[in-house]
C-alpha cells in the first residue's frame, strides 16, 4: 500500500479564452477569461408579441439564464425587441438580451437602430449572411452595426447551415491530397474554417477580439466534442457550447450532459445552452434547470442546494423518502429567487434526504443538513443530522413539514445577514 500514489480529486482544467463583456445598463456579464461559465437560453416566444416575450424572459432569467437570446426575423420583430427591453426593465429584470439573426440581419440593424440599441449582443451564422459578392457586405454591415453600438457578436457556426460554398471548396481541397480525409473531418474544418476566418474578418474591420464569442454547433456528442477540441487549439476567443439540436426529455438531457461535460471537465466553453425540446405543457425554463445542474455536477458553479436523495430499493418500500425530497428539493429551487440577496451562499447547501439505516446516517453527516427516514420494518424514527451531528428524532406523520421547518431555520441561521444594531 505504501507505494501507490496519492489520489487527487478530481476537477476541472482552467480555462484560457480572452473574456467578453456584455453590458445592459448597470449590469455587466462576463464571459470568458477567469468568469465562470454562463448559462444562456432562448425564447419560443413570438418576438413581435412583446408582453409573452418579456414574461418568457423573465421567467428564463428567475430560472438562473444569465443571457437570453430572442429572435429578430423581421422589421416586426425587430420593432418588439426595445419594447421587450422596456417591459423587462418595468419588471426589474436586467438579464442582457441577445439577438439572433439570420439572412436578414445586416437590414435589421441597419434600418431599426433602436433594435441594435436595445439588444446586448447580436448572433451572426456566417452560413446565413448571403452568398457570393453579397457575404462579406452584409457580414460587414453586421460587424459595423456592433462596432457602432459597442455590442459584442457570437460567431455562430451551424452545421446545419454551413457555408456550402467553403464546404465545396474544402472538399475540393480534401480530394487532391495524396491520402484524402474522411468527409465527416473536412465537414469539422469547414465549421471551424468559417467561424475563425470570419472572426479574423470582423477584427480587419476594427472590432476588438475582446467583443468576440464564437460557436461551432453540431447535433452528435462526439462530433460537438472533436470540434470544440480542435476549435480551442486554434483560437483563444471564448467559447460557447451546445449540441444545436439536443432533442427532447430524457435524450436530450443526456446528450447534453455528456457532450458539455467532456468539454467543461477539459477546460473548453465558456457559456452554454441545452438546446432541449420541450415535453408537451413543459416549461421553457427546464433547459436552464438542466444547464445548471451540469454545470453544479462538475462542481463549477452552484445555482440552488443540493439534494442528495436515496434511489430506493427492497428496504424502502415506502414512497416517504420520495414524496419528502421532490417537496425540498420543489422548495429550494422556488426560493432561490429570493434567497440569493436574502442569504449569500445559501446556493453551496447540501441536504440530504434518505430513506433507511444502511447509507441514511452516514450521507445526513456528510450533508449540511440530512434525515435518515424509517426503511421497511426499521422503527417509526427520523433522526435529524445537522452540522454532521445528530441533533433530534422527528416522529409521527408530520415529518414532512417539521423537516422543512428545520431546513428553514438553519438556512435563517447560516447564511442570514446580521441585523445592525444602533447604539444609542
Amino acid at each position: 500500500m505504501d507505494s501507490c500514489l496519492p489520489i487527487e480529486p478530481a476537477q476541472a482544467k482552467a480555462r484560457r479564452s480572452r473574456q467578453a463583456r456584455i453590458v445592459w445598463n448597470s449590469r455587466v456579464v462576463t464571459v470568458g477569461g477567469d468568469a465562470p461559465v454562463r448559462v444562456q437560453s432562448m425564447t419560443n416566444t413570438d418576438t413581435v408579441d412583446a408582453i409573452g416575450t418579456a414574461i418568457q424572459v423573465k421567467e428564463l432569467a428567475m430560472a438562473g439564464s444569465e443571457l437570453v437570446r430572442l429572435t429578430v426575423n423581421t422589421p416586426e420583430a425587430a420593432q418588439a425587441v426595445p419594447y421587450v427591453r422596456e417591459q423587462l426593465d418595468r419588471m426589474g429584470i436586467d438579464v442582457p438580451l441577445v439577438g439572433d439573426f439570420h439572412y436578414n440581419g445586416h437590414r435589421l440593424l441597419t434600418d431599426f437602430p433602436d433594435c441594435a440599441q436595445a439588444l446586448s449582443k447580436y448572433r451572426i451564422n456566417p452560413g446565413n449572411v448571403g452568398k457570393g459578392e453579397k457575404r462579406d457586405r452584409q457580414f460587414g454591415l453586421m460587424i459595423e452595426a456592433a462596432m457602432r453600438w459597442n455590442k459584442p457578436v457570437r460567431i455562430g457556426v451551424n452545421w446545419g447551415s454551413l457555408d456550402q460554398e467553403l464546404l465545396a471548396e474544402l472538399m475540393d481541397d480534401n480530394s487532391r491530397r495524396a491520402s484524402p480525409w474522411a468527409a465527416k473531418s473536412v465537414m469539422y474544418e469547414a465549421l471551424i474554417t468559417s467561424a475563425v476566418e470570419s472572426a479574423r474578418r470582423a477584427t480587419d474591420m476594427g472590432m476588438s477580439p475582446d467583443q468576440i464569442i464564437l460557436s461551432c454547433k453540431v447535433s452528435g456528442v462526439q462530433d460537438l466534442v472533436s470540434v470544440y477540441r480542435a476549435l480551442a487549439q486554434r483560437c483563444d476567443y471564448a467559447l460557447h457550447l451546445g449540441l444545436t439540436e439536443a432533442g427532447m426529455g430524457t435524450k436530450g438531457a443526456v446528450a447534453s450532459s455528456a457532450a458539455l461535460a467532456i468539454l467543461l471537465q477539459e477546460g473548453i466553453g465558456d457559456t452554454i445552452r441545452v438546446s432541449l425540446t420541450p415535453q408537451p405543457g413543459e416549461a421553457r425554463t427546464q433547459e436552464v434547470v438542466i444547464a445548471s445542474e451540469i454545470l453544479q455536477a462538475l462542481e463549477l458553479r452552484s445555482f440552488v442546494p443540493s439534494v442528495t436523495a436515496c434511489p430506493g430499493c427492497g428496504r424502502t418500500t415506502s414512497t416517504t423518502f420520495q414524496e419528502l425530497t421532490q417537496q425540498i428539493e420543489g422548495f429550494l429551487r422556488s426560493q432561490m429567487p429570493i434567497w440569493r440577496d436574502q442569504y449569500p451562499g445559501v446556493e453551496k447547501l447540501r441536504v440530504a434526504v434518505m430513506g433507511c439505516i444502511v447509507n441514511g446516517p452516514g450521507e445526513s453527516k456528510h450533508a449540511d443538513i440530512g434525515i435518515s427516514l424509517p426503511g421497511t420494518g426499521e422503527a417509526p424514527a427520523a433522526p435529524v443530522f445537522i452540522d454532521g451531528e445528530k441533533r433530534m428524532t422527528l416522529r409521527g406523520n408530520d415529518i414532512a413539514r417539521e423537516f422543512q421547518k428545520i431546513v428553514e431555520n438553519y438556512i435563517e441561521n447560516r447564511f442570514g445577514k446580521p441585523t445592525s444594531v444602533s447604539v444609542l
